[in-house]
């Protein structure tokens, strides 16, 4: 008979989560993970393979929690670019503290680069999740009049959600809040129907 867990396997994977979020996946030592954790190297082993495995896991959590987010916020009773406006910020400006670590996905992919298989794959899945949601919004403002209709919804949501990434890196470099909101602004002009 195996021994029972000692462990919340939820919890530990949260705040293995917060670690590898902060210092990336090569930063991150056991070490760093059993201290947060406060769980033995031999009994993470026992859940998670390696710390690969771990870290792919959290990864995963990471994309499931932030689309859960922008799904509610794309079901609020917003006019649609006001909708597309609040899950851009909220993508970008989650909070204070995250906003100085900025996107775990978008941190991964700068450390991982173009190399790493698995990665990319949540890469994405997490993209394509994104633009599926901003897809979804921009044809319901299409369909009302109120977002340009000189390119389909598909293409929109693709040219939304790459300005998204793009300034979750300027954010990223260190860039003012100011600049990225002139992105955003400058995007949001783009979309709107003419006659909005």
């Amino acid at each position: 008979m195996s021994r029972p867990r000692e462990f919340d396997v939820d919890r530990a994977l949260c705040q293995s989560m917060e670690v590898f979020w902060v210092k990336g996946f090569k930063s991150t030592s056991y070490e760093d993970l059993t201290r947060t954790t406060q769980v033995k190297k031999q009994s993470l082993y026992c859940v998670f393979k390696d710390k690969r495995d771990l870290f792919l896991k959290a990864l995963a959590l990471y994309r499931e929690r932030s689309v859960a987010i922008l799904e509610e916020l794309a079901s609020e009773e917003l006019p649609p670019l006001r909708k597309l406006e609040s899950i851009c910020e909220a993508a970008l400006y989650p909070h204070e503290e995250a906003m100085r670590r900025g996107c775990f996905m978008v941190n991964t992919v700068l450390e991982f680069g173009a190399d790493d298989q698995e990665v990319n794959r949540e890469a994405e899945l997490m993209s394509g999740q994104v633009e599926r949601i901003f897809e979804r919004v921009i044809r319901s403002g299409q369909e009302r009049q109120m977002i340009t209709t000189r390119q389909t919804s598909k293409e929109l949501a693709a040219l939304l959600n790459n300005m998204l990434n793009g300034a979750k890196v300027m954010e990223k470099s260190g860039a003012s809040r100011e600049r990225i909101d002139a992105v955003l602004r400058s995007t949001f002009a783009l979309l709107a129907a003419e006659n909005a």
